[in-house]
């Protein structure tokens, strides 16, 4: 109890004395301020005590702004978000959109590798030839294609061709496509102050020529070149009739497999390939097998030579169709001898 009144009367005392102060005019100034100041003093203890009391509850007003801050906080802060990932999207399009651009690039510097493969039907057939490969364009927009129906040929007097032909060495494919015969070297035709030498012989089935709209059932096409590259091709028709020696020792001699050569140990002529009759038809065409190149002389003869109808079934069994359709004769000049 006494711990609790003596510090109540010395600050009753302190007040009392700067009351007293305060009023009476012979205490000095500098008394007057120190028993103010220690007035004070007491007055600010006490203030500092009453302050230190429990936190104010926030009213309703601003409970209601502080959650609204919070809220626009956390806003802007998925915003931020949002435009982080819409920017790492934006990068990683652009990313994989260059790295398409060079893709493409590097495929478009690659030299462009196109199919050789052709057929005589379907859709590697005639038709689409010149669609297959560029380097064959001419199949389809040329206008000396061959073969073609001879029709109103113009007779005059054509020289007479010299077939400087003797017994050779050959050999026999079968290239997927018809039955080869590679001739041995020394086998010349002369036509026009030209020399062109007999390279190979092949069969299509039926003819590829037709002569006033007829066919034939097959036709043997003798490919010749000269010195300069020049093409010269000697077409020799077939019908039904008597075996021919020359397509029987080529039967004889064919290979066991497609793809395959065989190179026999006889001899043919080709000499006996050939009509009695060396009248003609020629004019400019161009081979009948991709790449269908132009600036082919032909020769179609007249007269058509006879083979048996075993030979021909032998043929046929291997290769039913393997002639290319007429083309066009695009008001080119048809000669013919008298």
């Amino acid at each position: 109890m006494r711990s609790l009144v003596l510090p109540l009367i010395a600050s009753c005392c302190v007040v009392c004395a700067a009351s007293t102060a305060a009023s009476d005019p012979l205490i000095s100034p500098s008394t007057k301020t120190a028993a103010g100041g220690a007035a004070g003093s007491g007055a600010s203890s006490s203030s500092s005590s009453s302050s230190s009391g429990p936190t104010r509850k926030l009213s309703q007003r601003e409970q209601e702004a502080q959650a609204e801050a919070d809220l626009s906080a956390k806003i802007q802060e998925r915003l931020a978000i949002m435009r982080a990932n819409q920017a790492a999207r934006v990068a990683a399009a652009a990313k994989a959109k260059k790295e398409a651009a060079a893709k493409v690039a590097v495929e478009a510097a690659k030299p462009k590798v196109y199919s050789n493969v052709w057929s005589y039907e379907g859709e590697s057939g005639p038709a689409n030839w010149a669609s297959i490969n560029p380097a064959w364009a001419k199949c389809g927009a040329g206008n000396r294609q061959s073969p073609i129906d001879i029709r109103d040929g113009m007779k005059v007097e054509l020289e007479q061709i010299g077939f400087d032909y003797h017994p050779s060495s050959f050999n026999v494919t079968d290239n997927g496509k018809t039955v080869q015969v590679m001739v041995g070297g020394g086998n010349f035709l002369n036509i026009g102050n030209r020399m062109y030498e007999l390279i190979q012989f092949h069969f299509h089935r039926p003819s590829e020529e037709r002569i006033n709209g007829k066919g034939y059932e097959m036709v043997v096409h003798m490919v010749h070149k000269d010195a300069e590259g020049h093409i010269a091709m000697l077409a020799v028709l077939l019908e039904r009739g008597r075996p021919q020696p020359v397509i029987q020792n080529v039967w004889n001699n064919l290979p066991l497999e497609k793809f395959d050569t065989a190179a026999p140990s006889t001899v043919l002529d080709p000499l006996e390939l050939l009509p009695a009759r060396r009248d003609y038809f020629t004019f400019m065409g161009s081979m009948t097998t991709p790449p269908c190149q132009e600036g082919v002389l032909w020769i179609v003869m007249k007269e058509p030579v006879q083979a048996s109808p075993q030979q021909m079934a032998l043929f046929s069994r291997l290769y039913p169709l393997n002639a290319r359709p007429v083309q066009p004769s695009s008001g080119r000049i048809i000669k013919e001898s008298n």
